[in-house]
């Protein structure tokens, strides 16, 4: 029993020795590890610290030398600068030395100057005192000579000098009017050639067509059976489409064909075009005419407006605001004594541009002011006022230059000319206006006209008798030569032509020649 228990006790103390060496040789490789590994650490920890100042060392030398040549390149900069600065100053030396030297010399002058001033205030003083004594002498001479010429003409020196002073005054004032007129008459002859060379040169670069309107249009049509289709059942179709465009149907004996009737020009256009377009289509009843009348005006307001644009860039104009080329766009069918007015205004603009580029002047602008300068006529039926007014309006409110709006007033002396370019669009207008086959005018209008220049002219005194001549574009006035001298006879010319611009509306120009003649006659028998 108790050798079993002292061998147990001896296992037990065996295992427990083995253990403990076990768990102290296991502890020991533990630390020794530990121990390396903590070694390896610090070895690993010496290398990163020598390449971190190796990289600090390099960055730094890096530094330094980008610091060197930085500070190389400033000082050379500094030194062009410098020597720059230094050039400026021996410069601004060398000017200043060269103007001591010329406001010395000019000091010279000065001073040589003024020593001849004062020998020649001392030689006109003693002139001044000779002629003062010559004066006296003069003095004396003079009263003695008076007193024996008013003893010898029985007249006081005052009478004689107001005598004296008359005949000269009526001299003077005779060969003034003759000079006046003269240099009146080669102005206006160099003005006249000039003036006919610019318009000449700007009319030969413009070739326009001669146009002629009416009231009326005729739609062709496939057969006469058509005209029975227009009328419709008791007329329906007729009225619907005349109520609708506010134009007269005439259906008549014209074979093939039907007339439309009206004075407005665009409404006329839209029935015509309304019209072909019923009868090429067939279908006519009154629904299918107001459709396609509604058609009708929206291709005829689209076809303003391109024929508007199409002018703008025939002229090279741009910029117009929208509302100004529509309505410049009605103008294709308004017109002045048969003149279409779109045309009429692309004639003034390309005048008025030819003219300015002969001129000098801004060609862009005179087109510009030529174009529009009767816009507002595409405005009269729809707003009262003048067209000068409502084209005066309408490009005021859509920020039109100033040019543009003078030439529209001026061209009809509602003021006056600003610019030299209106000048030229009123020329332009009345070119355009007046030109042979332009316009036509009804013969009683023509003749009240041409009775109404002879009656202004007739209404001056002094005026014989006067004639109308060459369709209205000359009047001559025969004067009584025992009233009107040769110096009247260019007032009463300038006063005739005066009253004609203040009271009668004309295209063009009237030129008023005044004759003067005087008849010595006698019979040989």
């Amino acid at each position: 029993m108790e050798t079993a228990l002292a061998y147990a006790l001896a296992v037990v103390l065996a295992l427990s020795v083995g253990f403990g060496g076990a768990w102290w040789l296991l502890e020991r490789r533990r630390r020794e590890r530990e121990r390396s590994d903590a070694e390896e650490a610090a070895r690993e920890s010496r290398r990163i610290l020598e390449r971190a100042g190796e990289e600090a060392e390099g960055l730094r030398k890096e530094a330094v030398l980008k610091g060197k040549e930085e500070a190389f390149q400033l000082r050379e900069e500094w030194e062009k600068e410098e020597a720059r600065r230094r050039e400026e100053l021996e410069r601004a030396e060398r000017r200043l030395s060269e103007r001591s030297d010329s406001l010395d010399l000019k000091f010279d002058r000065l001073k040589e100057r003024d020593l001849a001033q004062e020998q020649r205030a001392e030689e006109l003083r003693a002139r001044e005192e000779a002629v003062e004594e010559k004066d006296r002498e003069l003095e004396g001479l003079v009263r003695q000579a008076r007193e024996k010429l008013e003893s010898l003409a029985s007249l006081t020196a005052r009478q004689a000098k107001d005598r004296l002073v008359e005949e000269i005054t009526d001299e003077a004032r005779a060969e003034a009017a003759n000079t006046l007129r003269e240099i009146k008459e080669e102005a206006q002859r160099r003005a006249n050639r000039e003036a006919k060379t610019i318009i000449s040169q700007a009319i030969q670069r413009m070739a326009a067509d001669e146009t002629s309107q009416s009231t009326v249009s005729v739609v062709q049509l496939p057969s006469d059976d058509m005209k029975g289709r227009i009328i419709g059942r008791e007329g329906r179709n007729i009225r619907a489409f005349e109520q609708l465009t506010g134009i007269d149907v005439i259906i008549d004996d014209t074979p093939e064909a039907v007339v439309l009737s009206g004075f407005d020009p665009v409404r006329r256009e839209v029935a015509r075009l309304a019209m072909e377009k019923l009868v090429e289509d067939g279908r006519i009843h009154p629904g299918r005419i107001e459709e396609i009348v509604q058609k009708s005006e929206g291709e005829v307001e689209e076809g303003m407006i391109e024929a508007a644009e199409q002018a703008l860039y025939d002229l090279g104009i741009h910029d117009v605001h929208p509302e100004i080329v529509k309505v410049l766009g009605r103008l294709q069918f308004r017109t002045s004594y048969g003149q279409n007015q779109l045309i009429h205004s692309k004639e003034v603009a390309r005048l008025a541009g030819n003219m300015a580029l002969e001129m000098g002047l801004d060609v862009q602008l005179a087109k510009r002011a030529g174009l529009l300068h009767d816009v507002g006529k595409g405005m009269t039926h729809e707003h009262e006022g003048t067209h000068v007014e409502l084209g005066y309006r309408l490009c005021q409110e859509h920020g039109e230059p100033d040019v543009v709006l003078n030439a529209i007033r001026a061209h009809h002396d509602e003021e006056p000319h600003r610019y030299p370019e209106t000048f030229l669009v009123t020329a332009a207008d009345a070119i355009s206006g007046s030109r042979p086959g332009a316009r036509r005018e009804m013969f009683e209008t023509y003749v009240k006209r041409l009775e109404r220049l002879e009656s202004i002219a007739q209404e001056f005194s002094g005026v014989e008798r006067c004639f109308a001549v060459q369709a209205g574009r000359e009047v001559r006035v025969m004067v009584e030569p025992d009233r009107i001298s040769d110096e009247e006879m260019a007032q009463i010319s300038e006063k005739v032509a005066r009253r004609f611009e203040e009271e009668l509306q004309y295209p063009g120009q009237i030129k008023v020649v005044v004759i003067r003649e005087t008849r010595a006659i006698d019979f040989a028998r």
